[in-house]
Order: structure tokens, then sequence, then C-alpha cells
């Protein structure tokens, strides 16, 4: 009974782990890579516009809208999006009606911590940076994901030697 309860625990800290493993950011990421970073960047106009502040210049909502469908916005006169569209050469973004809104959000969520203020650009050495060290000591609140799988493991190798322990006794009482 006892390692039941014990694969119980372990599948759902398991579980856990895997609904926690990627936060928005990463998620945001792997999207903008994938779909976005051909014509965007967060920080340069290519063939589309920068999309650092996009937060600060359009509400969510019209940022998911026109991420699903920005020719649909262009057609139904949106002073926004025709002004985007004539901007950057009547060419058209791709639609993307398969992302949720969840997805859109990650993306301006990584686009959030990736932009940089206008000054970083034009003076790099303007203000001293922190010399980051190689090695960075394990904190809890960062390296969650870390302690839990190490946990698993942990009790995933107790699971394992209770097991051998039971079989090897059971062999040892069938043999006399």
């Amino acid at each position: 009974m006892n390692t039941k309860k014990l694969l119980t625990t372990l599948f759902a800290i398991w579980a856990i782990t895997i609904v926690y493993a990627n936060p928005p950011e990463e998620e945001g990421k792997t999207i903008f890579t994938s779909r976005c970073a051909a014509c965007h960047n967060v920080n340069k106009v290519l063939t589309g516009p920068a999309l650092a502040g996009v937060d600060q210049r359009r509400s969510i909502e019209w940022i998911v809208k026109f991420v699903k469908s920005s020719q649909g916005l262009v057609k139904s006169g949106d002073k926004d999006a025709v002004a985007l569209f004539q901007k950057f050469n009547r060419i058209a973004m791709p639609d993307h009606p398969d992302l949720t809104a969840d997805n859109i959000k990650s993306i301006v969520e990584f686009i959030k911590s990736e932009a940089r203020p206008d000054d970083a650009e034009k003076a790099p050495f303007a203000k001293p940076t922190k010399k980051e060290t190689l090695y960075k000591p394990l904190s809890l609140q960062e390296d969650y994901l870390f302690f839990l799988v190490y946990l698993a493991a942990v009790g995933m190798l107790i699971a394992v030697l209770l097991f051998a322990v039971k079989l090897t006794g059971f062999k040892s009482n069938n043999a006399d």
C-alpha cells in the first residue's frame, strides 16, 4: 500500500513540473522565434515594425485581433491597422488564427522582457554593467524546477530500492 502512495505522490510531482515547466516568456520566445522573427525584431525595424513597447502603444485586445487577422482589421477600417499597412509598403502580415489569446499574450511578455531602452543602442558604454559570474548558486525561487526534478529522482530511486528489497525478501521466502 505504501508503494502505491509513493508512486501516486511521485506522479503528482511529475505532473506539476510538466504544467509549470514553461513560463509565459519561454512559450512566447518559442512562438516568436518560429513565427515572427523572419519579419520582426524586438528592437529593430525589419520588414515589419520593431515590437518593443507594443504593449504601451496598443491594447492587448487590439494586438490579439491584429495578430489573428491583420487584414481583417485593415479591411474593417481600423485606423491604426491601416496606418501600419501603409507605413510598411502595403505588405500584409500573415494571419495566425490558430494562436490563442494566451499564446499572443506570452509573445508580448517575451517582447517586454527583450525590449531595450532607445538609449541602450546609442550609447552602449554610457552605463557600466555588472560583470556576471560564471557560477550562479541555485536558489529555490528561481530554480524550483531543478529541485522538483531532483526530489522526484530521489523518490524514484527510493521506490526502486524498496521494490528490490521486497523482491529479494520474496525470493528468499519462496526458496525456503
